[in-house]
Protein backbone atom coordinates (compact mmCIF):
# COMPACT_ATOMS: atom_id res chain seq x y z
CA UNK A 1 0.00 0.00 0.00
CA UNK A 2 1.25 3.35 -1.16
CA UNK A 3 3.18 4.81 2.24
CA UNK A 4 1.03 2.32 4.74
CA UNK A 5 3.29 0.04 6.66
CA UNK A 6 2.27 -2.62 9.50
CA UNK A 7 2.42 -6.34 8.95
CA UNK A 8 1.98 -8.38 5.95
CA UNK A 9 -0.14 -7.28 3.23
CA UNK A 10 -4.31 -8.03 3.50
CA UNK A 11 -5.19 -10.77 0.85
CA UNK A 12 -0.97 -11.85 0.19
CA UNK A 13 -1.53 -14.71 -0.76
CA UNK A 14 -4.19 -14.36 -3.27
CA UNK A 15 -2.53 -11.11 -4.55
CA UNK A 16 0.61 -12.64 -5.02
CA UNK A 17 -0.13 -15.88 -6.45
CA UNK A 18 -1.17 -13.51 -9.11
CA UNK A 19 1.23 -11.48 -9.68
CA UNK A 20 3.64 -14.13 -10.00
CA UNK A 21 1.20 -15.79 -12.35
CA UNK A 22 1.43 -12.58 -14.97
CA UNK A 23 5.52 -12.47 -15.23
CA UNK A 24 8.05 -14.09 -17.26
CA UNK A 25 10.49 -16.06 -16.01
CA UNK A 26 12.77 -14.01 -14.31
CA UNK A 27 11.55 -10.99 -15.30
CA UNK A 28 12.78 -7.62 -13.76
CA UNK A 29 10.04 -6.27 -11.77
CA UNK A 30 9.30 -2.71 -9.98
CA UNK A 31 7.09 -2.85 -6.80
CA UNK A 32 5.58 0.48 -6.84
CA UNK A 33 3.93 1.32 -3.63
CA UNK A 34 5.60 -1.23 -2.23
CA UNK A 35 5.40 0.03 1.75
CA UNK A 36 7.78 -2.55 3.37
CA UNK A 37 8.97 -5.06 0.62
CA UNK A 38 6.82 -8.00 1.41
CA UNK A 39 5.50 -8.47 -2.51
CA UNK A 40 9.80 -7.52 -3.20
CA UNK A 41 10.80 -10.16 -0.63
CA UNK A 42 8.51 -12.82 -2.20
CA UNK A 43 9.16 -12.07 -5.67
CA UNK A 44 13.23 -12.28 -4.84
CA UNK A 45 13.04 -15.41 -3.21
CA UNK A 46 11.15 -16.82 -6.25
CA UNK A 47 13.79 -15.56 -8.68
CA UNK A 48 12.56 -12.11 -9.51
CA UNK A 49 14.80 -9.54 -10.39
CA UNK A 50 12.96 -6.97 -8.11
CA UNK A 51 13.18 -3.19 -7.05
CA UNK A 52 10.53 -1.25 -4.86
CA UNK A 53 9.24 2.60 -4.43
CA UNK A 54 7.27 4.52 -2.27
CA UNK A 55 6.46 8.29 -1.24
CA UNK A 56 7.06 6.83 2.51
CA UNK A 57 10.80 7.21 3.73
CA UNK A 58 9.20 4.91 6.76
CA UNK A 59 8.14 2.62 4.64
CA UNK A 60 11.51 2.43 2.15
CA UNK A 61 13.51 2.34 5.83
CA UNK A 62 11.34 -0.96 6.90
CA UNK A 63 11.50 -2.32 3.41
CA UNK A 64 15.37 -2.16 3.40
CA UNK A 65 15.46 -3.86 6.93
CA UNK A 66 13.24 -6.48 5.81
CA UNK A 67 14.60 -7.12 2.52
CA UNK A 68 18.27 -6.62 2.34
CA UNK A 69 19.80 -6.66 -1.27
CA UNK A 70 16.76 -5.30 -3.05
CA UNK A 71 17.21 -1.71 -4.12
CA UNK A 72 14.23 0.40 -2.66
CA UNK A 73 14.25 4.36 -3.46
CA UNK A 74 11.55 6.93 -2.20
CA UNK A 75 10.45 8.99 -4.78
CA UNK A 76 7.55 11.04 -6.02
CA UNK A 77 3.93 10.08 -6.76
CA UNK A 78 4.53 10.67 -10.10
CA UNK A 79 7.65 10.61 -10.30
CA UNK A 80 9.81 6.92 -10.77
CA UNK A 81 13.54 7.10 -10.26
CA UNK A 82 14.37 4.64 -12.89
CA UNK A 83 15.12 5.48 -17.15
CA UNK A 84 13.10 4.24 -19.51
CA UNK A 85 12.25 0.77 -20.02
CA UNK A 86 14.42 -0.46 -16.91
CA UNK A 87 11.62 -2.87 -16.02
CA UNK A 88 9.80 -5.92 -17.61
CA UNK A 89 7.04 -5.11 -15.48
CA UNK A 90 4.93 -3.23 -12.56
CA UNK A 91 3.73 -4.21 -9.94
CA UNK A 92 0.82 -1.74 -8.20
CA UNK A 93 -1.08 -3.80 -5.22
CA UNK A 94 -3.40 -1.69 -3.47
CA UNK A 95 -2.01 1.94 -5.06
CA UNK A 96 -4.14 3.22 -7.57
CA UNK A 97 -6.75 4.11 -5.45
CA UNK A 98 -4.74 6.26 -2.96
CA UNK A 99 -3.44 8.68 -5.32
CA UNK A 100 -4.02 12.17 -6.48
CA UNK A 101 -2.55 12.09 -10.44
CA UNK A 102 -3.53 7.77 -11.20
CA UNK A 103 -3.01 8.85 -15.13
CA UNK A 104 0.46 10.51 -14.13
CA UNK A 105 1.50 8.19 -12.25
CA UNK A 106 0.26 5.17 -14.97
CA UNK A 107 2.13 7.54 -17.40
CA UNK A 108 5.21 7.07 -15.41
CA UNK A 109 5.21 3.72 -14.86
CA UNK A 110 4.24 3.03 -18.62
CA UNK A 111 7.62 4.62 -19.53
CA UNK A 112 9.84 2.47 -17.39
CA UNK A 113 8.14 -0.57 -18.25
CA UNK A 114 8.55 0.54 -22.17
CA UNK A 115 6.41 -0.17 -25.18
CA UNK A 116 5.05 -3.75 -24.31
CA UNK A 117 5.92 -3.97 -20.95
CA UNK A 118 3.09 -5.22 -17.95
CA UNK A 119 1.39 -3.85 -15.53
CA UNK A 120 0.06 -6.01 -12.65
CA UNK A 121 -2.52 -4.47 -10.29
CA UNK A 122 -4.87 -4.46 -7.82
CA UNK A 123 -7.38 -2.26 -6.09
CA UNK A 124 -10.62 -2.88 -3.77
CA UNK A 125 -13.43 -3.68 -5.96
CA UNK A 126 -16.70 -1.43 -6.24
CA UNK A 127 -18.86 -4.04 -8.00
CA UNK A 128 -22.93 -2.70 -8.45
CA UNK A 129 -23.96 -4.50 -5.08
CA UNK A 130 -22.17 -2.46 -3.12
CA UNK A 131 -22.74 0.56 -4.95
CA UNK A 132 -26.72 0.05 -4.40
CA UNK A 133 -26.10 -1.35 -0.88
CA UNK A 134 -24.16 2.54 -0.07
CA UNK A 135 -26.77 4.00 -2.02
CA UNK A 136 -29.69 2.80 0.26
CA UNK A 137 -28.08 3.16 3.28
CA UNK A 138 -26.78 6.88 4.52
CA UNK A 139 -24.52 5.92 7.29
CA UNK A 140 -22.78 2.99 5.42
CA UNK A 141 -22.26 5.73 2.41
CA UNK A 142 -20.99 8.06 4.72
CA UNK A 143 -18.24 5.49 6.65
CA UNK A 144 -17.64 4.25 3.57
CA UNK A 145 -16.65 7.82 1.51
CA UNK A 146 -14.82 8.87 4.83
CA UNK A 147 -13.20 11.99 3.47
CA UNK A 148 -10.51 11.66 5.74
CA UNK A 149 -9.86 8.45 4.84
CA UNK A 150 -6.59 7.45 2.67
CA UNK A 151 -8.89 6.15 -0.44
CA UNK A 152 -9.13 8.93 -2.93
CA UNK A 153 -10.35 6.81 -5.39
CA UNK A 154 -13.14 4.26 -5.95
CA UNK A 155 -13.24 1.41 -9.13
CA UNK A 156 -15.34 -0.83 -10.91
CA UNK A 157 -13.75 -2.95 -13.65
CA UNK A 158 -14.95 -0.07 -16.30
CA UNK A 159 -13.57 2.60 -14.57
CA UNK A 160 -9.94 1.19 -14.10
CA UNK A 161 -9.73 -0.24 -17.22
CA UNK A 162 -10.62 3.84 -18.21
CA UNK A 163 -8.04 4.87 -15.97
CA UNK A 164 -5.32 2.36 -17.39
CA UNK A 165 -6.09 3.47 -21.18
CA UNK A 166 -5.68 6.77 -20.34
CA UNK A 167 -2.45 6.01 -18.59
CA UNK A 168 -1.19 4.43 -21.53
CA UNK A 169 -2.10 1.00 -21.19
CA UNK A 170 -3.71 -1.63 -23.56
CA UNK A 171 -5.40 -4.98 -23.75
CA UNK A 172 -6.15 -4.65 -20.59
CA UNK A 173 -8.11 -7.32 -18.40
CA UNK A 174 -9.93 -6.72 -15.50
CA UNK A 175 -11.91 -9.46 -12.73
CA UNK A 176 -13.19 -9.03 -9.57
CA UNK A 177 -11.88 -11.41 -6.64
CA UNK A 178 -13.60 -11.44 -3.35
CA UNK A 179 -14.06 -7.74 -3.00
CA UNK A 180 -10.63 -7.07 -5.51
CA UNK A 181 -9.94 -6.22 -8.81
CA UNK A 182 -7.39 -7.86 -10.55
CA UNK A 183 -5.42 -6.17 -13.54
CA UNK A 184 -3.67 -6.72 -16.30
CA UNK A 185 -2.34 -4.66 -19.36
CA UNK A 186 0.77 -3.41 -21.48
CA UNK A 187 1.99 -0.46 -22.19
CA UNK A 188 1.42 1.21 -25.50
Amino acid sequence: MWGAGGGEPERFEPRFAFLAGGLAPGARVLDVGCGEGWFCGALSEAGFATAGVDVSAVAVSRARERVPGVQFEVCEETLLPFGDGSFEAAWLGEVLEHVRDGIGLLEEVARVVGPGGRLLASTPDHPWWLRLVLGLDRRAFERHFEPRADHLRFFTRRTLAALLDAGGFEQISTRARRGTLLVSARAR
